[in-house]
């Protein structure tokens, strides 16, 4: 299971996901949470010293911090080792001079997170059974998405230009007797890059849901109707959208006139996604407001109580032992 909790900056998606994974692994499920936001809260939320390595914070349950800068960098240094060996010494200065720029580009930081999160999904089902993501704000999380549907074609005519390419050098190694086979490193990292993204487009298609989080406002309503529709487009399915904040309906005064506004938007938000008729619908799940801070286990516990309806009936086997102690 692959689970996404996205939405609008300051909606709470990072407390309500980490509140899913506590939920998961009491329950038993061997459960990864990572965060691909930039602004990292959920070492803040957890109570725990996070890296981009997971890394046991309780029984059960992983986590980790994914940085897309770190990932950009990791990957120029290996697209600059296979350069090595694929161009021409007298260009290479100039290949690594264009590949250390890139590394502050977004559309470089982007694709390395995906790499990243491709990993992390390929090993879920093996070393832990589910990922939970805690997604960057909504335009960040629907590119990320979309990626392996964009990237996939790019690539494709990537392989084919190097391959044609290396069909060319072969002939002219005939004409001059060199028949020695060469690996050709930057085509095989090209077909492998391939083979993952489509891997992952299944994967996604197949095994993940996202659930979008929102307050209960206007203007993460609309932004949350554009993301199901952009996510629709992407072949991604949705999840039960999440209403989080929602007042309790004993207020009084301005608070009172809020509550009206807050019933109107949960009224659209059920009339769009959660309508027995609809065959978009997915389910709305609505966590009242609650105090205090919800960081830390007892809290998460309390609002982990109202996630109920996103969990499946009953765990995929039976409980795991405990994730061995973390290596200080």
């Amino acid at each position: 299971m692959i689970r996404f909790f996205g939405g609008k900056g300051g909606v709470g998606k990072t407390t309500l996901a980490a509140a899913f994974a506590v939920r998961q692994a009491r329950r038993g499920v061997r459960t990864l949470v990572v965060s691909t936001d930039p602004a990292h809260s959920l070492g803040d939320v957890l109570g725990a010293s996070l890296s981009d390595e997971p890394r046991p914070v309780g029984d059960s349950l992983l986590a980790a911090e994914i940085s897309g800068e770190q990932q950009a960098g990791k990957r120029v240094a290996d697209v600059l080792e296979d350069a090595r060996h694929a161009v021409p010494r007298e260009v290479l200065p100039a290949v690594e001079r264009h590949l250390r720029r890139a590394v502050d580009s977004p559309g470089t930081v982007e694709s390395a997170l995906l790499d990243r999160l491709t990993d992390l999904v390929e090993r879920t089902g093996r070393e832990w059974d589910l990922l939970v993501v805690d997604s960057a704000p909504t335009g960040h999380m629907l590119r990320l998405l979309s990626l392996p549907e964009l990237l996939t074609p790019w690539i494709e005519g990537l392989a084919h230009n190097r391959k044609q390419a290396r069909d060319v050098d072969r002939f002219a190694d005939g004409l001059l007797g060199e028949t020695g086979a060469q690996r050709d490193p930057l085509l095989e990292r090209l077909q492998a890059r391939r083979q993952r993204l489509e891997a992952l487009q299944t994967r996604l298609r197949d095994d993940a849901r996202v659930h979008l989080v929102l307050v209960p406002e206007r203007l993460p309503l609309a932004e949350t109707e554009r993301a199901a529709d952009q996510l629709a487009d992407a072949g991604v399915p949705l999840g039960a959208v999440l209403v989080n904040r929602v007042s309790s309906g004993d207020e009084s005064g301005v608070l009172a006139r809020r509550r009206k506004q807050e019933s109107a938007v949960l009224a659209r938000v059920r009339e769009r996604f959660g309508g027995a008729g609809d065959a978009g619908a997915t389910g709305v799940v609505t966590v009242p407001l609650l105090p205090g801070d919800l960081t830390g286990p007892a809290e998460l516990h309390e609002a982990a109580e109202f996630l109920g309806p996103l969990e499946p009936p009953h765990p995929p086997h039976p409980p795991h032992p405990p994730h061995p102690p973390h290596p200080q």
